[in-house]
């Protein structure tokens, strides 16, 4: 059975104070947190931070992004190793945001998952559609491509040594969702693409929703037999919303 595992990705958001106190809120009511895997995904400067105070907790690491490169003239840029110096268990590949807003391509991505994968990270591959491709019909397609690139570049086994996060691009910070069915159903394609190559990577593969998951659907949304979890945007945020959300993952199981 996959291990559901909400991860919190609080983008370019935070201060020294405020992410104490979110984090005090969050350590407060993680106890109870037994089945789920939790994990939290600060901005690069915040993550010395972040290291200290989950320490001796359960919570993982993550960050946001990394340099495809191991090391040199890059300024600005952030290798793996670098991740691991403050314990980093996670890193987000191809977000949605970083491929609309930045122009990253589906190559430079696989680049990224391989260079996290090297570094002994466990890439969050983010795949999804904009609303034109889906009103096109071609969401499918369009992730199929996505995955395609780190298939090519990594091989499917890759995929046994990462999450993929599915983010319907016109479901981020909209405040509107996927219906559980639309949801559910690209997470059982992309299982089911991954099981033509590979049925044991895909049986093993957990895969999140990342489309404004919040405490008020994220019980029904993690009911669907193929959503593994959670990247949760705004509503990682504040401390009750995110354990609302862990809450209802252990009570699905």
């Amino acid at each position: 059975m996959r291990r559901k595992i909400i991860a919190g990705n609080w983008k370019m958001n935070g201060s020294l104070a405020n992410i104490a106190e979110l984090m005090s809120g969050i350590k407060a009511g993680i106890t109870e947190i037994t089945k789920t895997e939790v994990a939290v995904c600060p901005s690069y400067v915040y993550l010395p931070q972040v290291n200290e105070l989950i320490h001796g907790t359960q919570i993982k690491l993550g960050a946001q992004d990394l340099s495809d490169a191991a090391a040199g003239a890059y300024t600005g840029e952030v290798a793996g190793s670098m991740l691991n110096d403050f314990n980093c268990s996670y890193v987000i590949v191809g977000h949605s945001e970083r491929r609309n807003n930045r122009g990253e391509s589906n190559e430079l991505v696989a680049a990224k998952f391989k260079a996290a994968q090297d570094a002994s990270l466990i890439p969050v591959l983010c795949v999804g559609e904009l609303i034109e491709e889906r009103e096109a019909g071609i969401t499918d397609e369009v992730v199929a491509r996505q995955l395609d690139a780190v298939i090519n570049l990594c091989g499917v086994e890759a995929l046994k040594n990462s999450v993929v996060a599915y983010e319907p691009v016109w479901a981020i910070g909209t405040g509107k969702t996927a219906t559980t069915e639309q949801a559910q159903e690209v997470h059982a394609n992309i299982r089911a693409k991954i099981a033509a190559l590979n049925p044991e990577v895909a049986e093993g593969l957990r895969i999140q929703y990342g489309g404004s998951m919040n405490a008020s659907n994220a019980k029904e949304l993690l009911s669907m037999p193929d959503i593994d979890g959670g990247l949760i945007g705004g509503a990682s945020l504040k401390s009750a919303d995110f354990l609302a959300i862990l809450q209802a993952a252990e009570d699905v199981g």
